[in-house]
């Protein structure tokens, strides 16, 4: 398992996208975590394709470092090459940084497919860049697990916008050897007078606002937070407040994962967010860490595959879905990104057996424990008619305010 990139779903505040959002209609949530929203706000009017044509010969993708591998950078990791000798399509592949790096580039409508995550997907269908899937026209999507399908990141009032590609949770990891007694909860981060003040690292980025929101949904309860990306004022105010008291604890907010794994290698950092490749990788090193699902729930994020709405070769590009989301391609892709495969078929593919069950590739159960990265917007995910929530662009300005 390896990854090239050093900034893996960092996401910036676009306050324009934001406010399309904001003019999108209603837009009904879930409750709890691992459930279907009840409805979606209402998207523009993208045509959907209805059937599959001669392929173009070409096609542009987007990507997060990882998910389109041609063998440049280890040549014994190439999925890309062969797609392209099966489908006559050639891929052109651009990787982004952030999720607002990939926005801007789909807004020039130069590209076929982008790899977005949930702090982007509804930003990109909102500003009709991205059209409705058909994925009647995907052989894969029927093997796709069910609980990644129809979600408030992907989907609008049961339409999808794409095929998902994998998923992951954040979790809570320290050192332990000196880290003691062993945390099991977010509160061992956002404990005021920490005894690893100094020493206590967080992601970096406007949506781990949700971290400290899903903090609160546990600790007080008073505050009526149903779902952490769903905050009116009161309760972003709430959730600032407790990241501003944790801001002088902060060792270092992290983005490029490879510094993490440094600082928890040299102890600059005991106890923190991370993600479970970056865990397995300070194991490899013999670094004594280990990593949990916190007891009172977590954030996390699932990609999906998306088509831009002025794709010049929808042909190629649906194909390239179908590809990248087939049982083994998908294995190879998400083993190497180092997340769960979202075919369930995918892990009868991977090399490391025990790929899946360390991913938790196939447990609903797990899944549903995660609060999935998802668009902030005016109208309340949580279902909440009678107030207004926060959206992305005023989260980007709190961010601001708490890092100084």
């Amino acid at each position: 398992m390896n990854r090239t990139t050093t900034t893996l779903a960092a996401v910036a505040g676009p306050l324009l996208l934001a406010s399309v959002l904001t003019a999108c209609g209603t837009s009904g949530g879930s409750d709890t975590a691992g459930e279907p929203a009840a409805q979606g706000f209402t998207a523009p009017d993208v045509p959907m394709q209805e059937s599959l044509g001669q392929k173009e010969g070409e096609v542009g993708i987007l990507a997060w470092p990882g998910y389109a591998e041609d063998g440049t950078n280890d040549k014994t990791v190439d999925w890309v090459t062969p797609f392209e000798k099966q489908t006559g399509c050639q891929a052109n592949v651009k990787y982004f940084g952030t999720s607002d790096e990939a926005l801007n580039l789909m807004k020039t409508g130069e590209y076929d497919v982008v790899s977005a995550s949930g702090d982007a997907s509804l930003r990109l269908i909102a500003s009709g860049d991205a059209a409705p899937v058909n994925t009647d026209l995907l052989k894969s999507y029927a093997d796709i697990q069910p609980f990644l399908k129809d979600r408030d990141w992907n989907s609008v009032n049961g339409q999808m916008y794409g095929i998902p590609q994998g998923w992951g949770a954040n979790l809570l990891m320290y050192r332990t050897d000196k880290v003691k007694p062993a945390p099991t909860g977010w509160d061992a981060v956002f404990e005021k007078d920490s005894p690893y003040a100094g020493k206590i690292t967080a992601y970096d980025s406007p949506i781990y606002i949700a971290d400290a929101a899903l903090h609160l949904m546990n600790t007080q309860p008073d505050l009526g937070i149903k779902n952490p990306y769903a905050l009116d004022q009161k309760q972003l105010d709430a959730a600032v407040a407790v990241l501003k008291d944790q801001r002088p604890q902060v060792s270092e907010y992290w983005s490029d994962y490879l510094k993490e794994q440094q600082a928890f290698t040299s102890g600059d950092t005991v106890l923190g967010t991370t993600w479970q490749f970056i865990a397995n990788l300070a194991q490899a090193d013999k670094v004594p860490v280990e990593a949990v699902f916190p007891s009172d729930g977590s954030t996390g994020w699932s990609d999906t595959w998306m088509i831009s709405a002025k794709s010049k070769h929808p042909n190629c590009a649906y194909a390239w879905m179908d590809y990248i989301a087939s049982p083994k391609v998908n294995a190879q892709s998400a083993e190497w990104f180092g997340e769960a495969p979202a075919n369930a078929k995918a892990c009868d593919f991977t090399s490391d057996k025990s790929f899946c069950d360390t991913f938790h590739a196939a447990d609903k159960a797990y899944s549903d424990q995660i609060w999935y990265w998802t668009t902030p917007i005016q109208q309340c995910l949580d279902g909440r008619k009678d107030v207004k929530c926060t959206d992305y662009g005023q989260w980007t300005q709190a961010w601001t305010e708490i890092k100084g």
